[in-house]
């Protein structure tokens, strides 16, 4: 079997203990303290989602250059919940802005430093590895900073949109 399918299978087995809940803070709370880092669930993935980078067959589209990239490894279907399974590659030494986006229906968001010290920055703050959930309604845009991160996020239907407009921003 690819190590591709290796992930999604060990997504599918991660989404069995999520399927019925709802993305957001309680959500959230509660992957980073029963499948957080040291867990054999967040483990498994993270090393997978790191492989896969470094292979390049997990974030291998360009989104924004090299340091910005995607890739989708799982259409919503049956087998994974009616869930999305997309890798997102991000690596700036300096807080780095992606693209500004919405979540119908949430997200539930794996958080993987590449390089020690890296961060992601998810509803509550800066993750430096672990999970974020972002409730359903949320916007916003994704940032990193310190380096390399991949994050592999899980989205209910698949629902993401790109077309909505960010806040004005504010002069100081």
């Amino acid at each position: 079997m690819d190590k591709r399918q290796v992930l999604i299978d060990k997504s599918i087995s991660f989404l069995e203990t999520v399927k019925n809940r709802t993305p957001g803070d309680e959500l959230e709370k509660f992957l980073n303290a029963e499948c957080g880092p040291g867990s054999e669930i967040y483990d498994a993935l993270a090393g997978l989602a790191k492989q896969g980078v470094a292979e390049g067959w997990a974030a291998n589209e360009e989104v924004g250059g090299a340091t910005y990239r995607r890739s989708k490894l799982q259409e919503p279907t049956p087998e994974t919940f009616h869930f999305s399974i997309t890798l997102v590659y991000m690596d700036s030494d300096e807080v780095f802005r992606g693209q500004y986006h919405g979540h119908p229906y949430g997200e539930i968001n794996l958080i993987v430093p590449i390089t020690d010290g890296a961060a992601a920055s998810g509803p509550n703050g800066w993750c430096y590895g672990g999970w974020t959930s972002p409730a359903p309604g949320s916007h916003h845009y994704p940032e990193v900073k310190g380096g390399a991160v991949v994050q592999m996020f899980y989205l209910p239907a698949g629902r993401i949109s790109y077309d909505m407009k960010p806040p004005a921003e504010t002069a100081a």
